[in-house]
């Protein structure tokens, strides 16, 4: 475990693309924004997200890196009463954590990419495979833009 006062790891600043204030678009007029902060010292990614149309949905997300293991740890939680957990890394250019859960009692996996990281703009999909990671299909793209750029 580190101490207080030390830097935190490079590999704990690779979420520092996502840091910032965020426009969202999504297809069929989705949209809304995004506010995504770092904290305690830098080593806890939050992440408050405000949809404002068409469901209103409300949310928010901690995420931390863990050196002894190599992973990034996120939990998600909503005003739809929604709790998520997943663990990823960054690999190639993109962001990637995944979880493991059963929909209508099938087992399947879900997860979140980041990609197209530029300085101003970045995508972001929410993805689901039924066949244990060989197929995935997206269910929402997010189109990502610095607000002010």
């Amino acid at each position: 475990m580190s101490t207080l006062n030390s830097e935190p790891t490079p590999a704990a600043r690779q979420f520092d693309f996502w840091l910032g204030d965020w426009d969202l678009t999504w297809d069929h007029g989705g949209c809304g924004y995004n506010k995504v902060q770092a904290k305690w010292h830098g080593r806890v990614i939050e992440e408050n997200f405000h949809e404002i149309a068409p469901m209103n949905l409300e949310a928010m997300s901690l995420s931390v890196y863990k050196p002894d293991t190599g992973y990034w740890y996120q939990t998600w939680v909503d005003n739809q009463g929604n709790y998520l957990d997943f663990i990823g890394q960054f690999k190639e250019g993109e962001m990637v954590l995944e979880r493991d859960t059963f929909i209508r009692g099938k087992a399947v996996k879900q997860r979140l990419v980041w990609s197209n990281i530029k300085a101003n703009s970045l995508d972001w999909e929410w993805q689901l495979s039924e066949d244990d990671g060989e197929h995935w299909k997206t269910l929402w793209h997010i189109r990502y833009r610095r607000r002010g750029a």
